[in-house]
């Protein structure tokens, strides 16, 4: 998905505790890796969990199985769009499972948490740097 001007004039600002051109520069970076990684047959997780955090975050249609629908929260598969208190809840139930570390999203899908915790942490909470997507893990597999 190509992160379009129109995308961000839709974003509810109140989502967002960064400027909303440093979150389209992100997610618009995380979304080229993310595509450019499925190009070579590679799952990135990391950029992965940034992109569908952002999507979610920015009320993003995605196209599902040839529907468009809004996103689900990355974390508890929620399908209510973010607003102020599901965004909290979405990273109060990220930085949890963060402390178990047999969880699927962790061991399954390596770095995948790591990235929710960062975007949210860094978009919602302003208490940490963007997401840095060279430094997130790439793991063979299906893309």
């Amino acid at each position: 998905m190509l992160v379009a001007e129109n995308d961000l004039k839709r974003v509810r600002l109140a989502n967002l505790r960064v400027g909303l051109t440093e979150f389209g520069a992100v997610w618009a970076a995380a979304e080229e890796r993310v595509s450019a990684q499925a190009r070579a047959s590679v799952t990135d997780w990391f950029a992965g969990g940034v992109v569908l955090t952002c999507r979610w975050l920015a009320g993003a249609a995605v196209e599902f199985r040839g529907l468009r629908r809004l996103p689900v929260a990355p974390i508890t598969r929620r399908t209510s769009p973010a607003i102020e208190e599901l965004i909290e809840a979405e990273y109060i139930a990220a930085v949890t499972l963060t402390g178990n570390p047999v969880s699927p999203l962790v061991v399954d899908r390596p770095g995948f948490l790591d990235a929710i915790v960062a975007t949210l942490a860094w978009a919602w909470r302003r208490s940490g740097p963007a997401p840095d997507l060279g430094s997130g893990p790439a793991h063979l597999g299906q893309a």
